[in-house]
Protein backbone atom coordinates (compact mmCIF):
# COMPACT_ATOMS: atom_id res chain seq x y z
CA UNK A 1 0.00 0.00 0.00
CA UNK A 2 1.12 3.52 -0.62
CA UNK A 3 1.76 5.41 2.79
CA UNK A 4 2.28 9.22 2.17
CA UNK A 5 5.78 10.39 2.95
CA UNK A 6 6.13 11.10 6.81
CA UNK A 7 6.51 14.50 7.67
CA UNK A 8 9.19 16.38 9.97
CA UNK A 9 11.59 13.86 11.78
CA UNK A 10 10.71 10.57 12.77
CA UNK A 11 8.50 10.33 15.94
CA UNK A 12 10.17 9.34 19.15
CA UNK A 13 8.49 6.37 21.00
CA UNK A 14 10.67 5.83 24.07
CA UNK A 15 11.97 8.52 26.35
CA UNK A 16 15.64 8.76 24.82
CA UNK A 17 18.61 6.30 26.25
CA UNK A 18 22.50 6.39 26.75
CA UNK A 19 24.25 9.82 26.90
CA UNK A 20 20.63 11.63 25.39
CA UNK A 21 18.65 9.81 28.10
CA UNK A 22 21.14 10.77 31.06
CA UNK A 23 20.30 14.49 29.81
CA UNK A 24 16.88 14.06 29.38
CA UNK A 25 16.69 12.62 33.07
CA UNK A 26 18.65 16.08 33.93
CA UNK A 27 16.04 17.89 32.45
CA UNK A 28 13.09 16.16 34.16
CA UNK A 29 14.49 17.55 37.63
CA UNK A 30 15.12 20.84 36.53
CA UNK A 31 16.18 23.34 33.78
CA UNK A 32 19.80 23.54 32.42
CA UNK A 33 22.32 25.61 30.98
CA UNK A 34 24.97 23.75 28.79
CA UNK A 35 27.53 23.99 31.16
CA UNK A 36 25.84 22.78 33.73
CA UNK A 37 25.06 19.82 31.86
CA UNK A 38 28.00 19.21 30.96
CA UNK A 39 29.63 19.48 34.36
CA UNK A 40 27.23 17.11 35.38
CA UNK A 41 27.79 14.57 32.80
CA UNK A 42 31.74 14.79 32.82
CA UNK A 43 31.15 15.75 28.82
CA UNK A 44 32.46 18.91 26.98
CA UNK A 45 29.96 21.71 26.07
CA UNK A 46 30.44 20.94 22.47
CA UNK A 47 29.24 16.99 23.34
CA UNK A 48 26.23 18.21 25.33
CA UNK A 49 25.16 20.94 22.23
CA UNK A 50 24.91 17.82 19.51
CA UNK A 51 22.67 15.81 22.23
CA UNK A 52 20.91 18.99 22.85
CA UNK A 53 20.60 19.75 18.57
CA UNK A 54 19.17 16.12 18.27
CA UNK A 55 16.56 16.20 20.94
CA UNK A 56 15.66 19.75 19.38
CA UNK A 57 14.88 18.40 16.12
CA UNK A 58 12.98 15.58 17.43
CA UNK A 59 11.14 17.68 19.79
CA UNK A 60 11.92 16.41 23.16
CA UNK A 61 13.78 19.28 24.18
CA UNK A 62 13.54 23.31 23.69
CA UNK A 63 14.85 26.51 24.74
CA UNK A 64 13.09 28.38 27.72
CA UNK A 65 15.63 31.25 28.56
CA UNK A 66 18.36 32.50 29.10
CA UNK A 67 20.21 33.01 32.00
CA UNK A 68 23.50 35.57 32.98
CA UNK A 69 26.57 33.89 32.25
CA UNK A 70 30.49 35.49 32.99
CA UNK A 71 31.00 36.46 28.84
CA UNK A 72 27.25 36.38 27.53
CA UNK A 73 24.09 34.69 28.63
CA UNK A 74 23.52 31.09 28.52
CA UNK A 75 20.32 29.06 27.05
CA UNK A 76 18.65 27.50 29.30
CA UNK A 77 17.22 24.06 28.00
CA UNK A 78 13.83 22.17 29.42
CA UNK A 79 12.09 19.34 28.07
CA UNK A 80 9.06 19.50 26.34
CA UNK A 81 5.95 18.30 27.55
CA UNK A 82 5.69 15.77 24.26
CA UNK A 83 9.04 14.46 26.13
CA UNK A 84 7.79 14.36 29.39
CA UNK A 85 4.37 12.22 27.94
CA UNK A 86 7.12 9.37 26.62
CA UNK A 87 8.01 8.56 30.56
CA UNK A 88 4.19 8.51 31.96
CA UNK A 89 2.56 4.93 31.90
CA UNK A 90 -0.59 6.56 33.97
CA UNK A 91 -2.46 7.67 31.23
CA UNK A 92 -3.35 4.90 28.90
CA UNK A 93 -4.62 3.29 32.79
CA UNK A 94 -6.16 6.69 34.02
CA UNK A 95 -8.46 7.13 30.55
CA UNK A 96 -9.49 3.51 30.48
CA UNK A 97 -11.13 3.48 33.82
CA UNK A 98 -12.38 7.39 33.51
CA UNK A 99 -13.96 5.68 30.07
CA UNK A 100 -15.53 2.89 31.95
CA UNK A 101 -16.92 4.68 34.96
CA UNK A 102 -18.60 6.92 32.04
CA UNK A 103 -19.93 4.38 30.48
CA UNK A 104 -21.16 2.89 33.50
CA UNK A 105 -22.98 5.94 34.92
CA UNK A 106 -24.08 7.42 31.28
CA UNK A 107 -25.26 4.74 29.42
CA UNK A 108 -24.44 3.71 25.99
CA UNK A 109 -26.68 6.61 24.05
CA UNK A 110 -24.97 9.05 26.93
CA UNK A 111 -21.78 8.04 26.68
CA UNK A 112 -21.45 8.29 22.90
CA UNK A 113 -23.18 11.71 22.58
CA UNK A 114 -20.55 12.80 25.17
CA UNK A 115 -17.63 11.36 23.48
CA UNK A 116 -18.91 12.93 20.00
CA UNK A 117 -18.85 16.29 21.82
CA UNK A 118 -15.53 15.52 22.94
CA UNK A 119 -14.01 14.96 19.35
CA UNK A 120 -16.20 18.01 18.15
CA UNK A 121 -13.97 19.79 20.79
CA UNK A 122 -10.57 18.61 20.23
CA UNK A 123 -11.43 20.59 16.60
CA UNK A 124 -12.61 23.52 17.63
CA UNK A 125 -10.57 26.22 15.90
CA UNK A 126 -8.74 24.07 13.80
CA UNK A 127 -9.36 24.48 10.20
CA UNK A 128 -12.35 22.14 8.39
CA UNK A 129 -11.26 20.08 5.89
CA UNK A 130 -11.59 21.54 2.52
CA UNK A 131 -11.36 20.40 -1.30
CA UNK A 132 -12.73 17.52 -3.13
CA UNK A 133 -13.58 14.50 -1.30
CA UNK A 134 -10.09 12.62 -2.08
CA UNK A 135 -9.05 15.79 -0.42
CA UNK A 136 -10.86 15.99 2.55
CA UNK A 137 -9.95 12.21 3.49
CA UNK A 138 -5.91 12.93 3.01
CA UNK A 139 -6.53 15.90 5.41
CA UNK A 140 -8.65 13.55 8.23
CA UNK A 141 -5.87 10.71 7.57
CA UNK A 142 -3.43 13.22 8.29
CA UNK A 143 -4.91 14.79 11.53
CA UNK A 144 -5.40 10.91 12.53
CA UNK A 145 -1.52 10.43 11.53
CA UNK A 146 -0.85 13.51 13.97
CA UNK A 147 -2.98 12.28 16.99
CA UNK A 148 -0.79 8.86 16.76
CA UNK A 149 -2.60 6.62 14.37
CA UNK A 150 -1.27 5.25 11.19
CA UNK A 151 -3.91 5.99 8.30
CA UNK A 152 -4.08 6.27 4.73
CA UNK A 153 -6.88 6.48 2.30
CA UNK A 154 -7.68 3.67 -0.24
CA UNK A 155 -10.32 3.35 -2.76
CA UNK A 156 -12.48 -0.39 -1.75
CA UNK A 157 -15.43 -0.97 -3.88
CA UNK A 158 -15.47 2.42 -6.02
CA UNK A 159 -15.63 4.38 -2.01
CA UNK A 160 -13.06 6.06 -0.48
CA UNK A 161 -12.34 4.72 2.81
CA UNK A 162 -9.50 5.94 5.89
CA UNK A 163 -8.11 2.85 6.79
CA UNK A 164 -6.33 2.20 9.99
CA UNK A 165 -3.28 0.36 10.48
CA UNK A 166 -3.24 1.48 14.14
CA UNK A 167 -5.81 3.44 16.20
CA UNK A 168 -4.46 6.11 18.32
CA UNK A 169 -6.96 4.90 20.94
CA UNK A 170 -6.50 1.39 20.63
CA UNK A 171 -5.77 1.07 24.10
CA UNK A 172 -9.20 2.71 24.97
CA UNK A 173 -11.01 1.09 22.48
CA UNK A 174 -10.38 -2.60 22.92
CA UNK A 175 -12.94 -2.29 25.92
CA UNK A 176 -14.70 1.00 25.38
CA UNK A 177 -14.69 1.34 21.22
CA UNK A 178 -18.03 4.06 21.69
CA UNK A 179 -14.37 5.93 21.92
CA UNK A 180 -14.09 6.15 18.30
CA UNK A 181 -17.10 8.37 18.07
CA UNK A 182 -14.61 11.01 19.39
CA UNK A 183 -12.20 10.47 16.53
CA UNK A 184 -15.29 10.27 14.33
CA UNK A 185 -16.42 13.12 14.52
Amino acid sequence: MHRPPATGSTPTLHPPAGTAGRLAGLLRVREHTVDELASALGLTGNAVRLHLTRLEKDNLVRRVGLRPGVSRPSVVYALTPECELLYSRAYVPVLTQLLHVLATKLGRAKFDTLLRQVGRELMAGRPRPTGALRQRAEQGSTLLNELGGLTHVARERGTLVIRGDSCPLAAATRDHPEACSAVES
